[in-house]
């Protein structure tokens, strides 16, 4: 099932970290993003966190607009209970109204009534079949969150997954120096096809990133596809 368009608070943070090799700081800098694009998609969001699970270490904060977030994550990773954990393994959205009349986590509801966090909602990283972790906002008064803002961080957490899979896959393969040729020729196609797209519509490099996602997004493909696909065009016609 292709999803749809991913907002463009997601296609910015594309440009910005798709411009060079994976690293581990390239994926850093994307968790980051990922983190703050959240918190300004869902307008009504006073700030955002980002959760990864693995089987190794288990449940990690790995980026946050807040250390108050991070605080209340700790909390809930330390119980076992909480909307973030329980939309990792229900794969599915969660709301929490106000958390003084929170009944389903009654240990974490407890702690964060004492906070400035007074409703959240949070939703899966989900890939394939594997839940990556947990994207989540929260704001500062009660029932700020309703079925529209469910539905936008739903679809913002399906197309952040991509970026967090595909990112962590090309930096695993980068340390240890697999498919490293692969790797830099993918790199030099994408930038190809954003130098045929500048010329003919005469945009900026960023601009084309952008026509050069949605055109993925559109024929349901990878971004790397669809640049190959624009490359091949474009070498018939001339």
């Amino acid at each position: 099932m292709t999803l749809p368009a991913a907002p463009d608070e997601l296609r910015q943070v594309v440009t910005r970290t798709s411009a060079g090799m994976i690293t581990d700081q390239t994926v850093e800098t994307l968790l980051r993003l990922l983190t703050s694009a959240a918190a300004r998609i869902v307008v009504s969001a006073a700030g955002a966190g980002l959760t990864t699970v693995s089987t190794g270490s288990g449940f990690a904060s790995v980026a946050s607009t807040d250390p108050l977030v991070e605080e209340l994550d700790a909390l809930q990773y330390e119980l076992g209970e909480g909307p973030c954990v329980t939309a990792w393994r229900d794969r599915d959205v969660i709301r929490v109204d106000d958390v003084a009349t929170e009944r389903r986590w009654p240990r974490w509801a407890a702690a964060a009534a004492g906070t400035p966090v007074v409703s959240s909602l949070s939703a899966p990283l989900v890939f394939g079949n594997s839940a990556l972790g947990a994207v989540k906002v929260y704001a500062e008064h009660p029932g700020r969150f309703g079925a529209q803002e469910e539905a936008t961080l739903r679809l913002f957490g399906a197309h952040a997954a991509i970026l967090l899979a595909h990112a962590e896959s090309y930096r695993r393969a980068a340390a240890v120096g697999e498919s490293l040729p692969l790797l830099l020729q993918q790199r030099d196609d994408l930038n190809r096809a954003c130098g045929v797209i500048m010329q003919r519509e005469g945009v900026s490099a960023e601009t084309a990133m952008t026509v050069l996602i949605s055109i993925a997004e559109r024929d349901g493909r990878s971004v790397h596809d669809a640049a190959t696909t624009l490359l091949r065009r474009s070498a018939t016609r001339s």
